[in-house]
């Protein structure tokens, strides 16, 4: 039945996606991306609220709720109604669009290149779904539209401003479509635990003492000491983290001088760090400072660091990670649910999750027969839009069975 009508809204849902990727709109600012949201969900009945953590929007569905029958027939008081949350992130990037579609961007420098247009087509598919067969909806469902997952960051401030809230959700869960993973289009992957990585990104400003190229000997090189920073940093996931801990320490910038005969006063290097073990989220800050001011003195120099935490790793929980992978089995075939390794990338699902339990999957969108096949954030990223309806399917399918458990 969900699966019937996610079929026959796939015309809507793939609208809604070329709409939202015509206007791409970036970071926390979303301003016609929560308009056209709100407008979809008020239509459908469901009650909305926007403005949420800045351009967020929630909308809610109130559905029956389950009564229980009493010992001589009668009927008792029902026990508390639960609620399901389900969210789709809705910033493009700064990113010129090669596509060449006929629903290119409008916009110049942006573009809908990470898929989550589609998100929030998938999204509002499930929640039309799910007002329309309201009375098999026993409990309340969330939809959470949230802006600034490619930065700063959006979960955050939703949750603050209370999206988990009135009524408290009880568990949550989410889809990437993309080649993210390798995942055909139609099939879904899942994985317990860790999925994505941490965010942390650092700043290092080396001091030493400019001079002249010729005479090093009357100076204290910078780039000398950040070249044996950068080489050591590798040390620690190489020699200090465990094997089977998956870990990245990369210095992306070095950034130094003005001449190629004058030895610098200063060199600046700035680099990102991923890792899924959340215990590492101390550890390898404290390295990092460590190892840079100790070669800095050792060298006659001295190291500033500064240790930015990004989003922290993503963990599906395990009961919902294999509830969700049995509700897509009904949905897809169960052969068309497969396991997927983990990726450094990072994503700020993670905060929603560490509040309740739920699980991220990954909607297979790659499709090379329809030059659907380039990587997230480049600018020729394409999806294949006929399996949109599968995604709001699973959300929609996934709200009911949750709410109809004991």
């Amino acid at each position: 039945m969900v699966l019937e009508a996610a079929r026959k809204l796939q015309g809507q849902i793939v609208a809604w996606r070329r709409e939202v990727h015509q206007n791409p709109e970036l970071g926390l600012e979303t301003p016609m991306t929560e308009a056209l949201v709100a407008k979809a969900l008020s239509d459908m009945g469901i009650e909305v609220r926007t403005g949420v953590g800045g351009h967020g929007v929630v909308g809610l569905l109130r559905g029956t709720g389950r009564v229980e029958q009493a010992e001589d027939g009668g009927q008792e008081s029902a026990p508390p109604v639960k609620t399901f949350a389900i969210r789709a992130d809705m910033d493009a990037l700064p990113v010129t669009e090669e596509t060449g579609l006929p629903f290119a961007s409008k916009i110049p420098g942006r573009m809908h290149a990470c898929g989550h247009d589609a998100h929030v087509a998938m999204l509002l598919g499930a929640a039309k779904v799910l007002s329309d067969m309201k009375d098999k909806v026993r409990g309340n469902v969330k939809f959470i539209f949230q802006p600034g997952e490619e930065g700063p960051g959006g979960a955050h401030p939703m949750i603050l401003d209370g999206a988990l809230e009135d009524p408290k959700v009880d568990a949550i869960i989410g889809a990437h479509v993309g080649p993210l993973w390798d995942v055909g289009p139609g099939q879904i992957g899942f994985r317990t635990g860790p999925v994505m990585a941490a965010t942390d990104r650092f700043a290092v400003r080396i001091q030493g003492k400019g001079g002249h190229g010729a005479a090093p000997h009357y100076s204290v090189d910078p780039v000398v000491i950040a070249a044996q920073i950068a080489v050591s940093l590798q040390t620690i996931v190489s020699r200090e983290v465990s094997p089977i801990s998956p870990a990245v320490v990369t210095v992306g910038i070095i950034k130094a001088g003005t001449a190629p005969n004058i030895i610098p006063d200063y060199c600046e290097m700035n680099g990102t760090v991923r890792y899924l073990d959340k215990s590492l989220a101390s550890f390898i800050p404290r390295r990092i400072k460590e190892i840079c001011e100790g070669i800095a003195s050792a060298m006659r120099g001295t190291a500033t660091v500064e240790y930015t935490h990004g989003y922290p790793p993503l963990v599906n929980d395990p009961g919902m990670t294999d509830f969700v992978r049995k509700v897509a089995a009904s949905i897809v075939g169960p052969e068309n649910c497969v396991e997927v390794q983990p990726t450094m990338g990072g994503e700020d699902m993670a905060y929603f999750l560490n509040e309740v339990p739920g699980a991220y999957f990954a909607l297979g969108t790659r499709n090379p027969d329809k030059r659907a096949d380039f990587p997230n954030h480049h600018p020729k990223f394409d999806i294949d839009e006929d399996v949109l309806y599968l995604g709001s399917a699973v959300f929609a399918q996934a709200a009911i069975d949750f709410l109809a458990r004991e």
